[in-house]
């Protein structure tokens, strides 16, 4: 037969002293003299006692765990910002709990349908775009609540400019001399956020700006969609010469149109996402990368300190945008004529 574990009482029969000294010391409480700590400690070792999360959450009133939402574990977006979060947790020993809730979010009352309450000390949503009636119930449950991907005033989130960034983009295209440029944005899906329509608005802003006319194709979210959307726009009497992408899922899409059209990227159509995907350095794509592993290493960073009491619950973290440079974004080979 196994024996048991070894348990704190074991730890404090081991050490001569009583169980609510060890209970202190395992919790690094101050107040214990350091050759007791030390002699605890030294128990713990030889006993191989690992404290438990349980026990130590009947004193703490904290579960050592903390919950995460997610619509999706895809497309490749949401598992970096998971990895991050993880990276982020693991430094704090904390756990994470990843809850993936996929179509249920269409559904009335789906946060009442998690099981959050005393399984976490804080959560974490990633993307979901949420409500001020969904953030309500989510608060019932009594835990700090940071958002990723989300400004909300009053709440704690981590985010970047999408506006700005798709203006960046946009501004780097025009800059290289292109005057007609078609955005291709994503329509439809339950997982979408706002940055989809902030991703828009900047490029629009920077056309209009430039004093030129918005050409955007909506269509559904990812390769396919951006293959069928590039498709539309070669179909004009006067294609556009650079292409921006709400995402690199799409712009990808839309490079296997070009290259199965024998269209040469930049020479003919300059082509260019945002994300970074970890696949956009092998097409050589031009894209702005806002680092989603960083965002998620953030948002747990922030739920650390907001649970140790350091971070007011209602901080905003802004993380920053880069334009990555790479070979499928150009000078047009002619003049353009009149727009």
């Amino acid at each position: 037969m196994s024996k048991h574990p070894p348990s704190m009482r074991d730890v404090a029969r081991r050490a001569g002293v009583s169980l609510s000294t060890v209970s202190r010391v395992m919790r690094a409480v101050p107040g214990v003299a350091p050759a007791v700590r030390e002699r605890v400690q030294e128990a713990a070792d030889e006993l191989s006692y690992v404290v438990s999360r349980n026990a130590s959450g009947l004193v703490t009133g904290r579960t050592g765990r903390v919950a995460v939402v997610v619509p999706f574990l895809q497309p490749w977006f949401f598992g970096s910002v998971l990895a991050g979060i993880s990276d982020g947790l693991q430094r704090a020993g904390l756990d994470m709990l990843v809850y993936q809730v996929g179509e249920m979010r269409g559904q009335r009352g789906w946060t009442s349908s998690l099981p959050l309450r005393r399984n976490s000390d804080a959560v974490i949503t990633v993307a979901m775009d949420l409500s001020a009636e969904e953030c309500g119930r989510l608060d019932d449950i009594g835990v700090p609540l940071v958002l990723t991907g989300q400004c909300v005033p009053g709440r704690a989130g981590v985010f970047i400019d999408d506006r700005q960034g798709a203006a960046k983009a946009t501004r780097h295209l025009l800059n290289l001399g292109h005057t007609r440029v078609a955005y291709i944005g994503s329509e439809g899906g339950s997982w979408r956020s706002l940055s989809s329509r902030d991703r828009l608005e900047g490029f629009q802003g920077a056309m209009v700006e430039a004093g030129l006319a918005e050409w955007s194709v909506l269509s559904t979210p990812g390769r396919r969609g951006g293959e069928l959307a590039m498709g539309e726009l070669l179909s004009d009497h006067r294609p556009p010469t650079a292409v921006l992408a709400e995402f690199d899922d799409i712009a990808m899409g839309a490079h296997r149109t070009l290259r199965r059209s024998g269209i040469s990227v930049p020479g003919a159509i300059s082509l260019m996402g945002f994300d970074d995907h970890e696949a956009a350095a092998v097409l050589d794509l031009t894209t702005v990368d806002q680092s989603p592993r960083a965002i998620g290493a953030a948002a747990a960073d922030l739920t650390v300190d907001i649970l140790a009491g350091e971070a007011p619950p209602d901080r905003h973290v802004e993380m920053p945008t880069r334009l990555i440079l790479r070979q499928s974004t150009s000078a047009p080979l002619r003049s353009e004529g009149p727009s």
